[in-house]
C-alpha cells in the first residue's frame, strides 16, 4: 500500500525506538519523512528521508527544524510527536527537584505544544494531521513516576484540546502504549509475555500500525480521540494471590 505517496511527514524522536518504527512505516507507504531528534544527524540518509536535529524544548530549534523540513520537501501533511524522555522513574515526591520535573515536561508535554505550534500553519493548508504519543500511564501508576506520568497526562488532554481548536481543518488524536518491547525479545521472561490478555509484550511495529492508520483519510472520522494499544492490561484486573 502507498497510502502516503507524495505526502511529507515529521516523526519527532524518529531515531529509535517506535518512534524509528513509525518512520519506517510512513516511508514504506510512500511518505517522504523528516526526522527530528537530537542525535539525528548520526543517521545514514535515504531516499525520501531528512534528518533534522532538534530539541523539541527548545521553540527557537523547533521553528528552524520545521522551516528546514519546509524548504526540504515543500509541504507537510503529518506530524507524529514521538520524542519523550522515556525513563518513567524520577524517585519520590519528596526527592524530586524541580529542575528535573521540569525537563521531563519541557520534553515530553511542552515540545509537543510547540511542534504542532510551527507545524499547523502548513498542516491547514494540506487538512494535515497530528498525532501525539501519549501512555497508559496517563491513566494508572508505577510508584514515583511522577514527571512521566502528568507529562503524558497532560499530552491525552492536549491532544483533544488541539482538536476542537483546529477542526475541521487539521485532525489531532493520541496513542497510549503500554508495553512496547523496544530492546531484544528474547530478554523478556514467559511471565512479561504471559501476564499481557494477548500473550506477549508489544513490538514497535503494533504501534506504527495504528499511526499509520490515524493519519491516513480512513480515519477521517477520527478527532480528538487517545486510542490504548496495549495488549489488554488496562482492562485486566490484577489480584495478589
Amino acid at each position: 500500500m502507498k497510502r502516503f505517496a507524495g505526502k511529507v511527514a515529521i516523526v519527532t524522536g524518529g531515531g529509535a525506538g517506535i518512534g524509528k518504527s513509525i518512520v519506517q512505516r510512513f516511508h514504506d507507504e510512500g511518505a517522504s519523512v523528516a526526522i527530528l531528534d537530537r542525535t539525528a544527524t548520526r543517521a545514514r540518509p535515504k531516499s525520501r528521508l531528512h534528518f533534522q536535529t532538534c530539541d523539541v524544548s527548545d521553540e527557537t530549534q523547533v521553528a528552524q527544524a520545521i522551516a528546514a523540513v519546509i524548504k526540504w520537501a515543500g509541504r507537510l501533511d503529518i506530524v507524529v510527536n514521538n520524542a519523550a524522555i522515556a525513563d518513567p522513574h524520577s524517585g519520590p515526591a519528596e526527592d524530586l527537584g524541580l529542575q528535573d520535573w521540569q525537563r521531563v515536561i519541557d520534553t515530553n508535554l511542552t515540545g509537543s505544544f510547540l511542534v504542532a505550534k510551527h507545524a499547523i500553519p502548513h498542516l491547514r493548508r494540506r487538512k494535515g494531521t497530528i498525532i501525539n504519543l501519549s501512555s497508559t500511564r496517563a491513566l494508572m501508576s508505577e510508584p514515583d513516576t511522577l514527571a512521566y506520568a502528568a507529562a503524558k497526562g497532560g499530552i491525552t488532554a492536549l491532544t483533544h484540546a488541539l482538536a476542537i481548536s483546529l477542526g475541521p481543518d487539521i485532525r489531532v488524536n493520541a496513542i497510549a502504549p503500554g508495553w512496547i518491547a523496544t530492546g531484544p525479545v528474547k530478554k523478556l521472561r514467559k511471565l512479561d509475555q504471559d501476564q499481557h490478555p494477548v500473550g506477549r509484550v508489544g513490538r514497535p511495529e503494533d504501534v506504527a500500525g495504528l499511526a499509520a492508520y490515524l493519519a491516513s483519510s480512513e480515519a477521517g472520522f477520527v478527532t480528538g480521540q487517545c486510542f490504548i494499544i496495549d495488549g489488554g492490561m488496562t482492562r485486566k484486573m490484577i489480584y495478589a494471590e
